[in-house]
Order: structure tokens, then sequence, then C-alpha cells
């Protein structure tokens, strides 16, 4: 297994960010097949070779998750799009 933790600065409003990360779950729902759901602030995610979560906070999101054995292989190009996916909706 192969773990990602990665932590983005925002400065926009809670319910901002909030919306902005319920956005791109939904999206990856209808194109992979991710489960998600939220408790709190907290957005948990899962599906096949991967189970994570994302934590969104007043001033940043964590991204956290564990990959399964085939994913482990593609962490570089996966967190790479995280990343950017992270910075044009958060700024």
């Amino acid at each position: 297994m192969s773990d990602i933790d990665i932590r983005h600065p925002h400065a926009l409003p809670l319910p901002q960010a909030r919306a902005a990360i319920e956005d791109v779950a939904t999206k990856l729902a209808e194109k992979f097949d991710v489960a998600h759901a939220w408790n709190g602030d907290v957005l948990s995610f899962n599906r096949s070779g991967v189970d994570g979560a994302i934590a969104v906070g007043a001033d940043d999101v964590r991204v956290t998750a564990k990959l399964g054995f085939l994913l482990s292989a593609m962490r570089g190009p996966i967190e790479a799009e995280i990343r950017r996916v992270l910075t044009e909706r958060l700024g």
C-alpha cells in the first residue's frame, strides 16, 4: 500500500471551500464510481483500490488516501492531479 498526504492552503470561506470539494467529489463519483460521504467537514471517499478523506479546514484542505497495490504504481501522477485540481478550485 502507498499513502498520499497533501495539505493545500486556501483563503475561501469554509462553506465555499466545502462546496468546491463537494463539486470535485461529485465529478469523481460520476467518472470513476467513487463513493463519498460527509462527516462534519471531512469527506470520506472510497472505491476498489483507494480509501481516503478530505478534511476541509478554515485555512487549508488535507487530502489523505491509501492506495491499493495497482494504484500505488501511479502514486506520482495521482498526487500531481490532486495538487492541480486543488490549485484550480481553491487557488
